[in-house]
């Protein structure tokens, strides 16, 4: 069992691009609205496939991102560090989790609920609205990532059958 503790202060959500640009008012209520979870090291947060309607903010620690192939292959995709977050497309599109999160490390997470949200649109709805477009930001973000290794991908593809191609025989 973690020893990391089991709340969050202001200040720690402060620091996290999440929740930029929030009043010191808002922060304080929302970290006394959220809860924290405190996975150990190889703990599975999620699993791809899952359903789901909450998302996390990584405090402490360190988390690794897995995605199945159609051959049923894991692979990791990615790793998150303090001030990441993860999960907000079950939040945001209704769909089962994409992909699978474990912990590497003891970690310390704010768990966000769909209803945490509705919540804070309740509260301030100009904090929800900065909230959504910071959501919105990181996925733009992650989207320009995802098609640069496309792009690499397909274009080494189709190099190397050009090259496979035009080769003397």
């Amino acid at each position: 069992m973690s020893t990391l503790p089991s709340s969050v202060d202001p200040q720690e959500l402060r620091s996290i691009g999440l929740f930029g640009a929030l009043s010191d008012e808002v922060l304080v209520h929302l970290s006394a609205e959220l809860s924290v979870t405190t996975p150990d090291a190889g703990a599975t947060v999620f699993r791809e496939g899952e359903p789901a309607r909450e998302m996390f903010v990584l405090i402490n620690g360190e988390m690794e991102v897995l995605k199945r192939s159609q051959g049923g292959v894991e692979a990791r995709v990615a790793m998150l560090g303090p001030g990441d977050w993860f999960g907000e497309m079950s939040i945001l599109d209704v769909q089962p989790r994409s992909a699978t999160v474990r912990a590497l490390a003891p970690s310390r997470l704010v768990r966000i609920t769909a209803a945490d949200l509705d919540s804070l649109y309740r509260y301030d709805v100009k904090s929800y609205a900065i909230i959504v477009l910071n959501l919105a930001r990181e996925l733009s973000r992650r989207l320009r990532v995802a098609d640069g290794i496309l792009a690499d991908f397909i274009a080494s593809v189709m190099d190397n059958y050009i090259a496979k191609r035009t080769k003397p025989t």
